[in-house]
């Protein structure tokens, strides 16, 4: 296996170039293949994961294709091809999740598929969701996981009730393709819901394209389905996530980073982070199109965050956790385990690696700061996890990370941003 060294560096001053936002290019780009007419994606991110959502959604019937650094999509008008061959999306679980309902709209029988990791993330609630619209969705080798087989007729549309929400992903597949339903979906959500900005985010692009979405109490929604997709323009905005990483390396390294385009107003729930840097004793100037941190003395003590509305912030979180004196609580998080790797077992076994003392709770983890040594360091085909300890070698010598080519699933370009500090 592959594995490269990261070379300590102090003082951080840089400016860094953000690319596209992963959750809004995905949503972009099936909403614009559903959309009527022609769509040009601007500033799209062009990662593993992209390009097999693309892939499929090319089978799908969709015209795709890349013009410099932006996607032409030429819609489908709702009309969905039947491939009559297995959509694969390797492991982008936004991906076969979104798609689930997408393909609902077809007719005949379609299959999701990916890695075996990808076949160990749940979708059973969804699957609940499917079959009470008229539709036969179902597992199609063990009942609630993937591949995914639906005997596609269309939608309903009507009354749908989700009390069991695992995944905001589940809410955002049955918005996006409600507009396309015989009658108007109206959908209440009951208990916790984990990542709630990502639903906000959905409903954002849906309106942009046209959607009428309406939100007339607490967790209850409603969309048209009289309001379709009109292909437009649409302008995708730096990625928050992908610039934690760079904010987190001007915190451990006293050093200043400014990262754009990102937006005051984002609907990005990772944009969050940064009010956690700032609790842990950093400065943080959002401007109007970037932001910029510049690390301080680390606070001291006891500090707990609830992190269920950025769960991709853990990993960032806790490599800040293991150089600041004093222990973190992180809460509301245990369907981490459900991502690309579990990612809270891995945490404990990296940082334990690097001399932290970490542990699993039922729902997050709890660290102990303290002087992390070197250590090679296992991904887990996990990008966020190699990105995370990347930015720990910056300011702890010794540190290699394995298989960085996992990267590729949402920011290809790390290892050379990471090279131009």
């Amino acid at each position: 296996m592959q594995m490269i060294p990261i070379k300590p560096l102090q003082p951080l001053d840089a400016q860094i170039i953000l690319p596209g936002s992963k959750s809004f290019t995905q949503r972009a780009l099936i909403i614009a293949a559903l959309a009527s007419g022609s769509s040009l994606v601007k500033g799209a991110l062009f990662s593993e994961d992209t390009a097999y959502l693309a892939r499929a959604l090319q089978l799908l019937g969709a015209d795709i294709k890349r013009q410099q650094g932006n996607m032409v999509i030429q819609g489908t008008g709702g009309r969905i091809k039947n491939p009559r061959q297995d959509l694969y999306l390797e492991n982008n679980g936004t991906a076969l999740r979104l798609l689930t309902t997408v393909v609902c709209l077809g007719s005949g029988p379609f299959v999701l598929t990916g890695t075996h990791r990808l076949l160990e993330r749940p979708v059973h609630s969804l699957l609940k969701a499917l079959n009470s619209q008229g539709v036969k969705a179902s597992g199609k080798d063990k009942e609630g996981f993937p591949p995914v087989l639906i005997e596609a007729q269309g939608l309903q549309g009507g009354s749908i009730t989700l009390d069991r929400i695992e995944s905001s992903q589940y809410v955002s597949s049955l918005l996006i393709s409600a507009p396309y339903g015989r009658e108007d979906l109206r959908l209440r959500l009951e208990g916790p819901v984990v990542s709630r900005p990502y639903i906000d985010m959905t409903v954002g692009v849906m309106r942009d394209f046209g959607a009428e979405v309406v939100t007339p109490g607490a967790d209850y929604y409603q969309v048209s389905h009289q309001s379709r997709y009109l292909g437009r323009t649409y302008a995708i905005e730096g990625d928050v996530s992908s610039a934690s990483y760079f904010f987190l390396a001007a915190a451990l390294g006293h050093g200043r980073v400014q990262a754009g385009p990102v937006f005051p107003h984002t609907r990005q729930g990772d944009i969050g982070f940064l009010d956690i840097l700032k609790q842990c004793g950093h400065k943080v100037r959002i401007g109007e199109s970037e932001v910029e941190v510049i690390g301080g003395d680390p606070v001291a003590g006891e500090k707990s965050f609830d992190l269920g509305d950025m769960p991709d912030m853990v990993p960032s979180l806790a490599v800040l956790a293991a150089c600041r004196p004093g222990r973190t609580i992180i809460r509301n998080v245990a369907h981490l385990r459900l991502k690309e790797s579990n990612r809270l077992e891995a945490l404990v076994n990296e940082l334990g690696k690097t001399g932290i003392e970490s542990r699993e709770t039922d729902d997050g983890l709890i660290i102990t700061g303290g002087r992390p040594h070197g250590a090679e360091i296992e991904t887990y085909k996990d990008h966020r996890i190699a990105m995370s300890f990347a930015i720990l070698g910056l300011t702890t010598p010794g540190i290699f990370i394995k298989d960085p080519d996992c990267v590729q699933k949402s920011f290809p370009g790390f290892w050379q941003a990471l090279d131009a500090l």
